[in-house]
């Protein structure tokens, strides 16, 4: 029997709903073989996920208090109860074929929590686990333990999905939001808080490859980089009232409404390519401003999955100018924020929208 191999798939910041389409999209393409096993390694937003043994009594923010931080619940196929998601926490989806020789869901488990272990062992945290309570633990059973990382899993025919999130540098606050798993009677942790000050996201990733594949027994197998995209989101003031410009896509590329966006060539920085789409797409020179948010996506459902990372950029619309959409759109509109938000069909997108506008009110 040939020895396995793991692809780390390095993805930064990853919207949760994104997150969902990437472990479909590699899913599908592991069972039709067009992949090996892969790990994909990201950041979320700030979310509350439910697991299949959720109670909704263990949200404790109301909705009015998760609309106003804008945090949002989905409810997933993974096991466990309620859990969160944030910046600062390593999110870990194996997306492993456990045939033929690892078909034991327990075992599986286990090797998932081991590889955790180890890789905090290697930065001088020691955990553990506790038999009655799923995840790692910092401290022994009662009111000294310490939640640093939960784990949730599904399995279809032996295929592996969701995983672990380790909190490295989470805001721990933030599990206020929530009891933790359903677990009252202990507390959370996180890297940052054992070891006295942040530690690079990159180190713990790199760790966490090794020993994925000490572990699962696997060579290590390169990925490819993804595409580099940029988004521009170009807001004008009319009457007092924001407007962000939407340009409709002409029906042979797909039809639907998005902001400025385009591929960085090769040799381009991603700020010379968002001067230049807009330039292309609207018919004028601008400045552009980073909105310090990048993320990844699947481009479509491809398979393999194509890759992109997109970084978000702000323009400033000078009054009195008229818009001169490119030949890959068909209209243009310029639209109040929450309107805008309604047509763009993409969770980047409408980040990106809603930052700039932000960004414009300084």
């Amino acid at each position: 029997m040939s020895r396995r191999s793991i692809t780390p798939v390095h993805l930064g910041r990853v919207e949760y709903e994104d997150g969902l389409a990437l472990q479909a999209l590699f899913g599908r393409a592991r069972t039709q073989g067009l992949v090996g096993d892969s790990l994909l390694l990201l950041e979320h937003p700030p979310v509350i996920t439910l697991g299949r043994a959720a109670k909704p009594a263990n949200i404790v923010l109301s909705a009015e208090q998760r609309a106003a931080l804008g945090v949002q619940i989905f409810e997933t196929n993974r096991g466990g109860d309620v859990t969160y998601h944030g910046p600062g926490q390593l999110v870990g989806y194996p997306v492993f074929d456990l045939t033929p020789d690892r078909k034991d869901v327990r075992r599986y488990v286990r090797d998932v929590e081991e590889s955790l272990l180890r890789a905090l062992a290697g930065f001088g945290i020691s955990a553990g686990r506790i038999p009655k309570w799923t995840g790692v633990w910092v401290g022994d059973e009662g009111p000294d333990a310490r939640k640093i990382a939960a784990i949730g899993v599904h399995l279809s025919r032996w295929q592996t999905s969701h995983g672990f999130a380790l909190n490295v540098n989470t805001d721990l606050s933030h599990f206020d939001w929530i009891i933790p798993c359903g677990i009252r009677e202990a507390g959370v942790t996180s890297m940052a808080r054992e070891l006295g000050g942040e530690i690079p996201l990159g180190q713990v990733e790199d760790a966490l490859v090794r020993t994925f594949a000490e572990v699962f027994e696997a060579d290590l197998a390169p990925s490819a980089a993804p595409m580099q995209t940029v988004s521009v989101s170009v807001v004008r003031e009319r009457e007092g009232q924001r407007e962000v410009l939407l340009l409709q896509r002409t029906p042979e590329r797909g039809g639907f409404w998005q902001t400025v966006t385009g591929r960085v060539e090769p040799g381009e920085r991603p700020g010379d390519t968002a001067r230049r789409e807009l330039r292309e797409e609207t018919g004028l020179t601008l400045d552009v401003v980073p909105l310090d948010y990048e993320h990844s996506f699947a481009l479509g459902e491809t398979l393999p999955p194509q890759l992109v990372r997109e970084t978000a950029f702000f323009a400033r619309w000078p009054e009195g100018s008229a818009v001169w959409p490119g030949e890959e759109h068909q209209a243009h509109a310029w639209l109040p924020l929450e309107e805008a938000l309604t047509r763009l069909p993409f969770k980047g997108l409408q980040e990106g929208a809603r930052r700039a506008v932000e960004r414009s009110a300084r």
